[in-house]
């Protein structure tokens, strides 16, 4: 009970929870079970942006349990170098794939060469993304962010979906979220924003609140097929994506931002660990289901919800007639 209640304050300041002051509460006070204890062996696992920052922690704490590691990279010698690092760690060979996220050309190759090369797929995780200052389009023509973070994981989920549910045990769809989609409710009308009103922030935060909405329609759907999606946000950690995107913000907190070991914890325990594979679309952080909302109007309403998956649908149909 106390330990409930002192977790419920952590959560209610925010600073204290999404920083390392709530990690290491937590951790001490749930006794948590060491990483290096979870196995994987026999299981593959793909992660998009998995050569810097949380993705590339995360890869090499699932290379560790014995996982085989894919690495999806947008920058051919970057995924290299990090499949490189991964498979130095002993087990499973890890291997690379290259494919930009914002290009759904590209996305539907990357599944396919997923699907041609791996015999199962145990777990997905969507991390690939990044705060852009200023506004660019996708090939097809697409607000970069919402391509990037919104489109390409929805379709790449899509094309994979056939493999998923075939996996052997089960399998599992992880999103990686932020915790700055608290600052934004889902209007899907907002989420390609032009160029007089682009802010960077504001749309990083949008695309994040919309992949959120999006597990939660992914859990639903393959609820009977045997595959378990969940979306997570790993506080506030100094990572190179912070770096560059909230230099100031990074100043501000520095002494307390987590380390990337820290916010890249969730990750691997959501992949790895028994209890998250007994639920499914829940939203997590620290290991544990948080609330989705935080501020009065933040969430999403279902007709919101609804407009959301029929867009994404409609945007990445391989039918150019139905984009139109």
């Amino acid at each position: 009970m106390l330990r409930r209640a002192v977790d419920a304050v952590l959560e209610t300041s925010v600073v204290g929870s999404f920083t390392k002051i709530g990690y290491e509460a937590r951790a001490r006070m749930h006794d948590w079970q060491d990483l290096g204890e979870l196995r994987m062996p026999g299981k593959t696992v793909v992660i998009t942006g998995g050569n810097s920052g949380l993705g590339l922690v995360a890869a090499r704490a699932l290379a560790r349990s014995g996982a085989a590691v894919r690495i999806v990279a947008r920058d051919a010698g970057r995924g290299e170098n990090a499949a490189a690092e991964v498979s130095a760690l002993g087990g499973e060979r890890a291997a690379m794939y290259v494919a930009d996220l914002s290009s759904l050309t590209d996305v539907r190759r990357l599944a396919g060469e997923i699907v041609d090369r791996e015999s199962r797929l145990d777990v997905l995780v969507h991390n690939a993304g990044a705060l852009l200052p200023e506004r660019r389009e996708s090939v097809e023509g697409h607000e970069m962010t919402f391509a990037t973070m919104v489109l390409g994981p929805f379709l790449l989920t899509s094309e994979l979906a056939p493999m998923l549910r075939s996996t052997p045990g089960g399998a599992r769809v992880l999103w990686v979220a932020s915790g700055g989609m608290y600052t934004q409710s889902l209007d899907v009308d907002a989420l390609q924003m032009g160029t007089d009103d682009y802010d960077g922030t504001k749309a990083y935060a949008r695309a994040k609140r919309a992949q959120v909405v999006l597990s939660e329609g992914w859990a639903q759907r393959l609820r009977g097929d045997g595959v378990v999606v969940h979306a997570m946000h790993p506080g506030w950690a100094d990572t190179p994506g912070l770096e560059t995107g909230l230099p100031g913000f990074r100043t501000l907190l520095g002494p307390i931002l987590r380390s990337p070991d820290q916010g890249a914890d969730t990750i691997v325990w959501l992949a790895a660990a028994e209890e998250p594979g007994q639920v499914t679309g829940k939203f997590w952080l620290d290991r544990a289901p948080r609330s989705t909302e935080k501020l009065v109007h933040s969430g999403a309403t279902p007709e919101e919800r609804a407009k959301l998956w029929a867009l994404c649908e409609r945007l990445t149909s391989a039918d150019p007639r139905s984009r139109s």
